[in-house]
């Protein structure tokens, strides 16, 4: 029985075993030439190392997806931890109050309660009753009140602008917020779309690689057939 010498090996194979680098699909021949870089032209191997380096090349290829599809995940994931700071609340990005925001702050509070209508509307009826029941109108403040509508007009003009003061901070916050709103909308919108980008480059490659096995197990498949028919 004739014999050849691998150039893979170095090991003696019957001659119908023998399979020339000019007959290996490229891809295969690319993979072997990764550890055999010399393994070209006329040289030969055997039916079962070219078997074993087709199954070793599945294997890789297979695992190269699943690492690419892990990398991947690992992408997305540092995108969305980058510029957290978007997410963080409102009140992280605020400064400490001023004495003047705070009294400010407490007076519109106050101010728009029903505590202060029903504590105001206490003290109009305590005054007027004093003044016109009490004192028989001869009191500190008779009618027509003119000491009561002073102090109402006092109140009304320094409770006015401290409220106006409590609502021009409040705006602020709220055009902050509604930046804040936009720029986190913004950066999910340019999120999805890289992640479209990216599903559709997984699937292209993946159709591109599942592709190449399919021929490769073709091969194999065409190669078992031949040795079938040989036998028989």
């Amino acid at each position: 029985m004739e014999k050849f010498v691998s150039d893979i090996s170095g090991k003696e194979y019957a001659e119908a075993e023998k399979v020339s680098a000019k007959l290996v699909r490229k891809s295969i021949l690319d993979f072997i030439k990764e550890k055999h870089p010399d393994f070209e032209g006329e040289k030969c191997m055997s039916m079962s190392e070219l078997h074993s380096f087709r199954e070793k090349y599945i294997a890789e290829m297979l695992l190269k997806e699943t690492g690419e599809l892990s990398a991947m995940e690992q992408t997305v994931v540092d995108s969305l931890n980058d510029n957290a700071t978007l997410s963080d609340k409102l009140d992280d990005e605020i400064q400490d109050f001023t004495f003047g925001q705070k009294v400010a702050d407490k007076v519109a509070s106050f101010g728009g309660s029903w505590t202060f209508i029903i504590s105001f509307l206490t003290f109009l009826m305590i005054w007027i009753a004093a003044n016109v029941f009490i004192l028989a109108n001869k009191g500190f403040d008779p009618y027509p009140f003119i000491l009561l509508n002073l102090i109402l007009s006092c109140v009304a003009a320094l409770q006015a602008p401290v409220i106006m003061m409590s609502q021009n901070r409040t705006e602020e916050r709220d055009r902050d917020r509604a930046k804040k709103d936009y720029m986190i909308n913004l950066k999910s919108e340019l999120e999805i779309r890289m992640l479209h980008e990216k599903i559709d480059h997984l699937l292209l490659h993946q159709e591109q690689s599942m592709i190449e096995i399919q021929k490769v197990q073709m091969d194999m498949m065409q190669d078992i057939l031949e040795k079938m028919k040989e036998k028989k």
